[in-house]
């Protein structure tokens, strides 16, 4: 056991006497038992700081089927992460701009955005803006030009893989400027698969799928899974589904634990154990500016995303040092 581990142990020993303390509640009494589920989880998540990854992760939410809480899920994510202590870039690749409204992102027509990036070869390290709520968030917004970007993309070369190399650069130039590495980059893009959307896909590593617990909630998941398969068969050999998301869970009904049910019955490794509930602090919270995180912090929406943004980081770490193992193995034999 190394020194940290040493005097982490103490602080964990008290968290988890203090988890055991919260009174117990059943379904019996909803209210109280969601009130001690808090608590537990508050007490459990104070002050955690996330493990970084060791190299940065790259994600496209993506759903084609609209409504499920693709950028409610990218902008609480983000936060969620960096609340964690992580340094976080959210690329707003959808016209509508919502995830750069959700984060109080300047992103009127005119302002340096992610459309002078993709079609004008602009450093993407020049249109990204703070998010003034989050320390270590950043964002590169989207405007109104975006929406004309599929029909000029047409003709430009390399179409495809114009997000991603603007990604590698930016990452070099980083690198280059001696700053700390984006733990996290997270796309935010619009439901169709046009060329925004697989542009997306070209840039990431690994797609992160929100899913509705509700009754259309698997519509149209094969054909994204088809899609998914035919980028990374022909433009991006390392993307793949590493995780899905159960959102706007409502406990109280039967359908919402058959369709649980039935996602992790189908994808047991890729779905996380937390799940967002159906919440209107998380419905709120964008048209004050803000994610739930700050909007609402002690509320069960904001601890819901911070608890899954902790499994996915863990996640990572564990992958990490899969592949390191794997590697190591190799050089052995």
């Amino acid at each position: 056991m190394t020194a940290g581990q040493r005097a982490a142990a103490p602080d964990e020993r008290r968290r988890a006497a203090l988890i055991r303390s919260v009174p117990e509640a059943d379904d019996t009494t909803p209210l109280a038992a969601q009130l001690a589920e808090d608590a537990r989880r508050r007490i459990k998540l104070h002050g955690v700081r996330f493990p970084k990854p060791t190299t940065t992760r790259i994600f496209t939410i993506a759903n084609q089927k609209g409504g499920v809480g693709k950028t409610t899920t990218t902008v609480n994510v983000a936060a969620a992460l960096a609340t964690g202590g992580l340094n976080v870039l959210v690329i707003d690749n959808d016209p509508q701009g919502n995830a750069s409204t959700a984060l109080g992102i300047d992103h009127q027509a005119g302002v340096p955005s992610i459309y002078d990036v993709i079609i004008d070869d602009v450093p993407l390290q020049d249109v990204i803006q703070p998010c003034k709520d989050v320390e270590g968030l950043n964002v590169a917004p989207a405007t109104i030009d975006l929406s004309g970007a599929e029909i000029e993309l047409v003709s430009l070369v390399a179409r495809e893989n114009r997000l991603h190399n603007a990604i590698r650069a930016y990452l070099d130039w980083r690198a280059e400027q001696g700053l700390e590495p984006m733990d996290y980059i997270l796309i935010d893009c619009p439901p169709s698969l046009g060329l925004l959307t697989i542009n997306a896909f070209v840039a990431a590593r690994e797609v992160l799928i929100p899913i509705q617990c509700e009754y259309y909630a698997l519509e149209g998941l094969s054909q994204l899974l088809k899609n998914i398969e035919l980028i990374r068969g022909h433009l991006n050999f390392d993307l793949h589904v590493s995780t899905i998301m159960l959102t706007m869970f409502d406990k109280r009904t039967n359908l919402a634990h058959e369709v649980a049910a039935e996602v992790r019955e189908h994808f047991p490794d890729q779905t996380l154990e937390a799940s967002i509930p159906r919440s209107v602090r998380i419905s709120e919270a964008p048209s004050y500016g803000q994610t739930v995180l700050t909007y609402d912090a002690g509320s069960t929406g904001a601890l819901a995303y911070r608890e899954a943004a902790q499994e996915i980081a863990l996640r990572g770490t564990q992958t990490s040092n899969d592949q390191t193992t794997a590697a190591a193995a190799e050089e052995e034999n």
